[in-house]
């Protein structure tokens, strides 16, 4: 048995990096496109045509999955009426490197392609920083609380920063996303953070009331995702490579963007205040949500799989 998982997870782990190296080079060959014709005119069709590929991409990752993985089952519940004609805000917690094939397997047919924040340092990654440049990944430049006491006049930036990033969102529908504890939960973690939470990191504001600063108004909803690996907590990633996940489970709840969450999360110290007690008290619902799942002992008997391929 521990023979056939290794198998697995070499032969997974070559596919995945196949996959991931072509879709690259095809979207960095229309990258280059984009950057000798920086015209709307172009860029839009080049931009749909990287979607495309990232769509393709996702979807051979799903069939390898499931092709490879015996005993998975997808728990997924919520999220109708959803459509890939709207703009969305997506958040969730965060686990591990699986949260990202997960969201792309569960609404690649569901939502527009989804965009991650990522850091302004993959850029300069060879393929990788042109690939995500080209599928129009927002950059972030986050400066730390020391580095803005010593630089006042930076003060301000993040929030610049997405809006340019989300100002190219405008004119195709989009679905942008935010791990909004700012990284991977771990035990470690929790306890140097002194999270209240049982399942969770301290959910940070910067990030989601940035973009809904940015692109608010044009926001469908908030698509609140929460993500959970029952069977396999201590090593998702690998274990989804390698066959052995038992059970995916992603619970869906879309929210409507009030107009109390659209407001100036620097300047305005009311609205922080108010908006981190929304952020809270979203949190500890999904803290709680995560308890239940968690604490099921007993294995689901039949479960509705609403993953599309």
């Amino acid at each position: 048995m521990y023979r056939e998982v290794i198998v697995i997870l070499i032969i997974n782990t070559l596919l995945l990096c196949l996959n991931t190296a072509v879709s690259s080079v095809l979207i960095c060959g229309l990258a280059l496109i984009k950057a000798v014709l920086p015209i709307p005119l172009v860029q839009r069709p080049v931009t749909r045509a990287c979607n495309y590929i990232m769509w393709v991409w996702s979807g051979l990752n799903h069939k390898l999955i499931d092709v490879t993985s015996r005993d998975l089952e997808w728990d997924v519940q919520g999220g109708e009426g959803l459509s890939k004609e709207q703009w969305y805000l997506l958040i969730a917690n965060h686990l591990s490197w699986a949260d990202i094939v997960v969201i792309f397997c569960v609404f690649r047919n569901r939502i527009p392609m989804a965009k991650f924040f990522i850091k302004q340092e993959l850029l300069y990654v060879p393929f990788l920083g042109l690939a995500c440049w080209a599928v129009d990944m927002p950059f972030m430049k986050r400066y730390s609380r020391n580095y803005l006491l010593r630089h006042p006049e930076k003060r301000g930036e993040d929030l610049k920063t997405t809006r340019r990033s989300c100002a190219k969102f405008k004119s195709t529908p989009t679905t942008v996303v935010n791990f909004v504890e700012g990284t991977r939960f771990t035990e470690e973690k929790q306890q140097t953070s002194k999270s209240p939470y049982g399942h969770l990191l301290p959910a940070k504001t910067g990030g989601v009331s940035y973009t809904l600063g940015a692109m608010g108004e044009q926001f469908d909803g908030i698509v609140n995702v929460t993500l959970a690996y029952p069977d396999n907590r201590a090593f998702p990633f690998r274990d989804l490579v390698g066959g052995k996940m038992g059970r995916i489970v992603v619970r869906i709840d879309v929210l409507p963007v009030e107009p109390a969450l659209v407001g100036d999360n620097i300047q305005d110290k009311g609205f922080k205040k108010e908006f981190r007690c929304w952020l809270d008290a979203l949190w500890q619902q999904k803290d709680q949500d995560l308890e239940l799942i968690y604490g099921q002992t007993e294995k689901v008997p039949e479960v509705k799989t609403v993953v599309q391929n």
